[in-house]
């Protein structure tokens, strides 16, 4: 074998190795692009109007698990009611700031506004590979903003902390951290997000368990939605290696046939 022959037989194994190590990362890096800390309505949530949401909390790594979680609540656009939904194994807590300038809400004045809800494992948490939802009631949301940005903060058991506190600046390419924002719809007939009511007295119920329906119905569709995001990014992932392995081997293939 010659030298020429055994240096081209080299080359092909190198090329065919980096470009599958470099493809099979890509691939595996888009996956983790999606995961996120976020916040999904339920439905629609409307300027002036209440709505649910659900903060998403992905495990972003291998070897530790999320047990705790903090959601922070802008205090320029405060919102007097914010409850969360009871989760198995987790302890809610809402804190609660006074305003510089009381809200007028229902003939009321608020003086003090949900400013952080901190979620704490107690007898669950999220492992790698797995991610948690937490149902809030929020209301009233705002008439002049066109969004919420909602600060998180989350907590491993081995003590790391990730701030999701990077806000987006238009025009630029998306932080490492962002923040999750909620975007808010323009206003409708009725502030509680449900349909117009009519002249039938029966009408507004029959509206409201629709809407309720409709709000299952769009959580049952998020969550498929984040876990075929979930498994396509996995199944890609594997993809990409298989297509490194097999682009090492051709190498080698190809600069054996050379030789001979």
């Amino acid at each position: 074998m010659t030298v020429s022959r055994v240096s081209s037989r080299v080359s092909a194994t190198r090329v065919a190795l980096a470009g599958g190590i470099a493809l099979s990362s890509v691939v595996l890096l888009s996956g983790t692009a999606f995961a996120h800390v976020s916040v999904q309505p339920q439905g629609q949530a409307t300027k002036g109007g209440y709505a649910t949401v659900n903060i998403k909390v992905p495990n972003e790594r291998d070897n530790a698990s999320t047990v705790k979680v903090e959601v922070n609540f802008p205090l320029d656009h405060p919102l007097a009611s914010v409850m969360p939904q009871p989760i198995p194994g987790w302890k809610a807590e809402v804190t609660k700031s006074k305003l510089s300038k009381p809200l007028e809400l229902h003939g009321k004045t608020i003086n003090e506004a949900v400013s952080k809800v901190t979620w704490t494992a107690d007898g669950s948490k999220i492992g790698p590979g797995q991610f948690q939802q937490f149902p809030l009631s929020l209301g009233q949301l705002p008439e002049d903003a066109d969004q919420l940005v909602l600060k998180a903060i989350q907590t491993y058991d081995n003590k790391e902390v990730v701030r999701w506190i990077e806000e987006q600046k238009e025009g630029a390419e998306e932080p490492q951290n962002p923040a999750p924002v909620l975007k808010l719809s323009a206003a409708s007939g009725d502030h509680h997000g449900g349909a117009a009511p009519s002249a039938s007295a029966s009408a507004p119920a029959a509206a409201d368990e629709k809407a309720g329906h409709d709000d299952k119905a769009d959580a049952k569709k998020e969550t498929a939605a984040a876990d075929s995001s979930d498994t396509t990014a996995r199944i890609l992932g594997v993809i990409g290696i298989l297509v490194g392995i097999a682009g090492v081997a051709f190498g080698v293939l190809a600069g054996r046939r050379r030789s001979a």
